[in-house]
């Protein structure tokens, strides 16, 4: 499966990152990670402090797969609506979730407080507007209940907003407590950090086989070389559905601009990051060195090596979409992509176990909310292995038979 494709901008913001050598050798450990993004990485990270034996393997470099095509948005408030969990999921798993969701942005910010690396991470409010005036209604109901719920947030009617920000928009929720991060500087950054603590890391290795042997598995390496463990974690993101497709599961192409550095955001307070209500939705933050990132125009799967023009042209609608709320800021596009995509007819991650795959563990974070989702899924994978459960484990199960398509 093709991940990306165009010109990235988070590698650059790393031109040296540590690399590691490939599998040469028969190795054994107590739990292979099979994948080398955020996903992997935060594994990795909460395994490590149960000092357990982890090896963790790429096919690729570190974070070269859809990490480094990530956004990094980090919000409490999802692809899908509080209201819609409680009315999928019930008024406790449906609340649960999002608590989850505000404890880990707070887990990232504490995660990204101890690696070597800063990947800049920076605490942003938000602005969730109606794109259209008959969504202020569905959006004030959603205001209602994350108010229910202790959720910081506040209701901006139309003067409100045209008062703060260059555009006018008929409602919006504004939040405290987002974030965002460098994606790539972060999965880089969390992979050291586990590798000070005795991790073992093979870049270019790709996994092609797994059979059950003693007990745990026998990992067959492209190369020939096998690693033996007791459990696999597979987080290979969107790659897992060439494994097996999920029928929850929904593939799309998703496209990234990043401008021109510069000086002052006019008619953007506090550089807050900006969503909207239309599906799909423009999704909008800055960058430490004065850069917009601008993502969003989601479509059915294309082949990325063949969506090329089509990726110079949603980056000339997304630079048009930013210049059209921003009138007064100079923007040019210098770096564009497409990405593959995932997200689920639910609404929510999974997490855990798959039919046909014993020993093996799945963390796949799918959705709008990819790093968040990866820091939840990530502590259910770690507990399952260390402890043998998790409480919120069957929310994100494989086997949930509640598919909400309506509400997404």
């Amino acid at each position: 499966m093709n991940i990306v494709t165009g010109k990235l901008y988070w590698p650059e913001t790393l031109p040296a990152p540590l690399r590691y050598p490939s599998l040469t050798e028969d190795v054994k450990c107590d739990v292979l990670i099979i994948g080398g993004g955020e996903a992997g990485a935060l594994v990795s990270y909460y395994l490590k402090q149960h000092e357990v034996d982890v090896i963790l393997v790429d096919k690729r470099r570190i974070s070269e797969g859809s990490s480094s095509a990530n956004t990094g948005l980090l919000q409490i408030c999802n692809d899908k609506t509080l209201t819609a969990c409680i009315h999928s999921f019930g008024e406790q798993k449906g609340g649960r979730f999002y608590e989850l969701t505000r404890q880990a942005v707070d887990e990232l910010e504490q995660i990204s407080g101890q690696l070597d690396l800063s990947p800049d991470y920076i605490r942003r409010d938000s602005l969730y507007y109606a794109s259209e005036p008959a969504d202020a209604e569905s959006l004030r109901t959603e205001y209602q209940l994350l108010k229910k719920y202790g959720f910081p947030v506040t209701y901006f009617e139309r003067p409100d907003i045209e008062k703060q920000f260059s555009f006018s928009k008929e409602g919006a929720i504004y939040s405290k407590g987002d974030a965002e991060l460098n994606p790539y500087k972060f999965a880089n950054g969390v992979i050291a950090h586990s590798v000070k603590k005795g991790m073992r890391v093979y870049e270019n290795t790709e996994v092609v086989h797994q059979k059950v042997q003693d007990g745990g598995l026998l990992v067959y390496t492209k190369s020939g070389h096998t690693i033996k463990c007791r459990r696999a974690v597979f987080a290979t993101g969107y790659e897992a559905q060439s494994m097996k497709r999920n029928a929850n599961a929904v593939i799309s192409s998703s496209f990234s601009i990043v401008t021109n550095p510069v000086d002052a955001f006019p008619g953007w307070p506090k550089a807050c990051l900006i969503w909207e209500t239309a599906r799909p939705y423009l999704y909008i933050r800055t960058c430490p060195d004065g850069r917009i990132i601008v993502g969003g125009l989601d479509e059915p799967l294309k082949d990325l090596k063949k969506s090329d023009a089509s990726s110079l042209k949603k980056r000339d609608h997304l630079l048009a979409k930013i210049q059209e709320l921003f009138p007064q800021i100079p923007m040019r596009a210098e770096y564009y992509w497409g990405a593959t995509f995932v997200d689920t007819h639910d609404g929510l991650p999974l997490f855990g176990e798959q039919e046909g795959y014993p020993h093996c563990l799945f963390t796949l974070g799918y959705g709008g909310n990819g790093t968040v989702y990866s820091t939840i899924g990530a502590q259910i994978i770690s507990d399952l292995i260390t402890k043998g459960s998790h409480s919120d484990a069957d929310l994100f199960a494989f086997d949930r038979r509640k598919y909400a398509s309506a509400t997404v």
